[in-house]
């Protein structure tokens, strides 16, 4: 079991973040952006950064090598669509997008990191995301923060 705490602050224990959400097993502190067939859109609820979206299977599987014929097509859909409400509905010009084969038990998902100006400070590559995730948490975790992120999400799930 693994802890986390959400945006929202509140602390939750599970298994696999993925599968705890799909089954409905974990709060979320902000409604879905998007769903399709094979996959959810949704902004990241552990790190409060604005439009920091996260693409995850709804399948339990662990590399793109897992994806059937079906997720192949409708995975580059989604990823193209979710880019494109990012930079129509918040303006964002550059996004660094990662997925990491950690572990066995780690769940397919892809991080859509958004780059904004208050980031510039850390660096700009992708060596210093990390930094900047825990300067968020540790900045950024208030209720003013939360309900622009919650406003922000709701903005991107009437255009997705």
């Amino acid at each position: 079991m693994v802890k986390i705490i959400d945006i929202s602050g509140k602390e939750q224990e599970i298994k696999c973040i993925a599968c705890a959400i799909q089954k409905n097993e974990v709060e979320l502190p902000i409604e879905r952006i998007g769903e399709t067939k094979n996959f959810v859109l949704e902004q990241d609820f552990e790190w409060p950064i604005e439009g920091f979206l996260i693409i995850a299977s709804k399948r339990h599987i662990h590399s793109i090598l897992d994806f059937n014929k079906d997720e192949e097509k409708e995975f580059f859909r989604i990823l193209k669509r979710s880019r494109k409400i990012m930079k129509e509905v918040l303006d964002i010009e550059k996004v660094t997008i990662v997925q990491e084969e950690d572990s066995l038990t780690s769940h397919f998902h892809v991080w859509l990191f958004p780059w904004h100006d208050w980031m510039k400070k850390h660096g700009t590559k992708l060596q210093n995301i990390k930094e900047i995730m825990k300067y968020a948490k540790e900045n950024f975790s208030d209720k003013k923060h939360f309900d622009k992120i919650r406003k922000i999400g709701n903005k991107l799930k009437s255009e997705f």
